[in-house]
């Protein structure tokens, strides 16, 4: 048990922490495919939330129509204040086109279309995934625990050991030593602010419909990097915490093929280069490649030794592996595709809303 201060607020779980917090105040969105429809760990997830009774869930559904009517006769024997919002309804694409904000489908899209309605709906707005095979009821209430206190945005923070072996490889092998790299080079607060969390790249937050007004989302991969860039800004190092959740168990991807990690790492690294930008960091894609490396290499034998220290184990090939896969992944970020924020957003909440139930009506 450790009770470490970092430079955001870190609310630790001594002892089955299960704070009084708000849930009737929120909103929880929760985005899903079609093939998280009936899943052992979507049952989970809606099971358990029916214990915690927020005021609101929204489903932020991407799935085709013939699909649409099966997913939403399940979520109706859940028994939860629940609505979908079907992120590919034809109207609202149609909608979407006409405001200029047509482009890529995914993750971070169906986020930013549930942010705008929830925000638009409750006092506090919960994300979470619909994957998560160790979701419990006491998740959404530690992450509103900090909402009611002052702050603005919560994270959640948790171990991913699995199996005799550590995962979360995307965030230990790519985010952490990449972070590391640039501050090494740049004395910079956003930096100082991203280094802050211990799992930055969880899925699990909670913000007042305020913030959740004023975030920049990528379309696909990397929201939780947008999130941070916008939580920076807008509530900064004194108004942000984050919360244990303790372990977190949830499906795995391979490093190829295009929903590897290492597609992932493109998307994440595009949405880190946006938020450095905002903030006036200019990283030198030179020689970053290689600081990386270096940083990287650091954390592999760091790794190896917990893992020693633990009993789990561990392959530095195949870790230094997949460093060598993501190295090569980090290069200027093209166009800026994220989408405005809800507070600047040529369409509306209402109209989002709208739009997703006229595409229900049709799959009926």
């Amino acid at each position: 048990m450790e009770y470490v201060q970092e430079r955001v607020t870190t609310l630790h779980d001594f002892d089955g922490a299960d704070p009084d917090a708000p849930t009737d105040r929120a909103t929880v969105v929760v985005p899903m495919t079609e093939r998280d429809h009936a899943s052992l760990a979507a049952e989970r997830v809606f099971s358990t939330l029916e214990t915690v009774s927020p005021g609101r869930v929204l489903v932020a559904l991407r799935a085709d129509p013939d699909r649409v009517a099966d997913v939403r006769a399940w979520l109706e024997t859940f028994d939860l204040s629940l609505s979908v919002l079907w992120c590919d309804s034809p109207p609202l694409a149609e909608a979407l086109a006409s405001a200029g904000l047509n482009g890529r489908r995914g993750k971070g899209r169906d986020v930013w279309l549930a942010l705008g309605v929830a925000a638009a709906e409750s006092e506090f707005v919960v994300v979470h995934d619909a994957d998560a095979k160790s979701y419990a009821p006491t998740h959404v209430p530690r992450l509103l625990f900090p909402l009611a206190r002052g702050f603005a945005f919560a994270k959640g923070y948790y171990a991913r050991v699995e199996n005799d072996r550590l995962y979360g490889r995307l965030n230990r092998l790519f985010y952490v030593p990449l972070v590391r790299a640039l501050e090494d080079v740049h004395d910079a607060p956003i930096l100082s602010y991203l280094a802050a969390f211990r799992y930055p790249l969880a899925g699990e937050f909670a913000m007042t419909a305020d913030l959740a007004r004023h975030l920049r989302v990528p379309r696909t991969w990397g929201l939780e990097v947008g999130t941070l860039g916008g939580a920076f800004e807008h509530a900064g190092f004194a108004d942000t915490a984050q919360v244990d959740l303790g372990q977190h168990e949830h499906d795995h991807r391979s490093v190829g093929g295009p929903d590897g990690l290492s597609e992932m790492c493109r998307s994440v690294g595009r949405a880190l280069w946006w938020v450095l930008a905002d903030a006036g960091v200019e990283p030198d894609f030179e020689t970053l490649p290689a600081e990386y490396r270096e940083r990287a290499e650091t954390l592999i034998e760091q790794y190896a030794a917990d893992a020693a220290f633990n009993g789990l184990a561990y392959d530095r090939s195949d870790e230094r592996e997949q460093v060598r896969t993501y190295a090569e992944t980090i290069a200027p970020p093209g166009e800026d595709t994220r989408l405005p924020t809800w507070a600047d957003a040529p369409i509306s909440p209402e109209t989002v809303r709208e739009r997703s139930r006229e595409g229900l009506d049709a799959t009926e």
